[in-house]
């Protein structure tokens, strides 16, 4: 059973890594939360690494530049694993074909910058839907639009046999009041329709890896065991977690606000019911990060 905590500092002292979602967790997509700030600055000030691992499917340049935008300051972190930057090392090794359909809005063409860490990799072209050899999602082009608007598309898709580079495996996230769809919602659509689809962001192998070895550029060589994920999705941030075999923190006031009954912390039995019902075992539990 999870265990409820006030603070962070009550756990801290067992990890020397943070492996730290940022939507909902650090900011709600317009502005950083304050206390999230102070205790991440707290923890690194005792020595503390902190690795923000977010499903944004953008480059970790670009993920930098939106979090000086929400006001979340350079000293709470120190380096940044994105589910862009490993889904992007794939697609420049083939995982979905030299042409590829794109699916995503303006602000994500960076997806398809060179990326110089690859030996060799392969020229990427975008191309209309009937002459790709594979699709590339970053996002819907409205994230406000139901995704079985896709289903037309994803049929002519699937039945070409094409793959989809799923780029953000989440499902949904929080922009301050106003829910939006993720790329994780079109990817889930074209399996279910009997597609293939490829994720790269959490709860999936590839962005841990990635997470370790930008710990490990900061001269930092920490176990798994003492490394606490933190964040508020049971299917991506704790699932991620227990796949890793890494203790976890869920922030329910995050996409499970409602659900947990969470006002400054999160109902004991609402809790319960609702880790049980998805079938969701984090080590802790808290109300926001503080």
């Amino acid at each position: 059973m999870t265990q409820i905590i006030e603070h962070l500092s009550e756990i801290s002292d067992r990890y020397d890594a943070l492996f730290v979602d940022l939507w909902g967790c650090v900011h709600n997509g317009v502005k950083a939360f304050p206390d999230a700030v102070a205790a991440l600055r707290a923890y690194r000030k005792r020595g503390g690494k902190v690795v923000l691992v977010t499903n944004a499917p953008r480059p970790r340049k670009g993920v930098m530049q939106q979090l000086a935008h929400f006001e979340v300051p350079d000293d709470c972190y120190d380096t940044i694993a994105t589910s862009g930057d490993s889904a992007r090392s794939a697609m420049f090794q083939g995982a979905v074909g030299q042409k590829v359909w794109f699916i995503g809005q303006p602000h994500d063409m960076p997806f398809f910058e060179p990326l110089s860490l690859l030996d060799n990799p392969i020229e990427i072209t975008r191309v209309p839907l009937d002459q790709a050899q594979g699709i590339v999602c970053t996002g819907p082009e409205d994230p406000h639009a139901d995704p079985e608007a896709m289903r037309p598309h994803f049929a002519v898709a699937r039945d070409r046999g094409m793959k989809l580079l799923c780029a953000n495996p989440d499902i949904v996230v929080d922009r301050g009041e106003q829910r939006e769809w993720c790329a994780g919602a079109l990817a889930k659509l074209y399996s279910e329709m009997g597609g293939e689809s490829l994720y790269f962001g959490k709860p999936h192998p590839p962005i841990y890896d990635l997470a370790r070895r930008r710990l490990s550029a900061l001269g930092a060589d920490i176990p798994d065991g003492r490394i606490l994920a933190i964040g508020d999705g049971v299917l991506t941030d704790i699932a991620g977690a227990m796949g890793e075999d890494i203790d976890s923190l869920f922030i329910t006031g995050g996409l499970a606000a409602a659900e947990t009954k969470t006002s400054n912390q999160p109902d004991p039995d609402a809790l319960t019911a609702y880790l049980q019902r998805e079938m969701s075992a984090p080590t802790f539990s808290i109300g926001f990060l503080r």
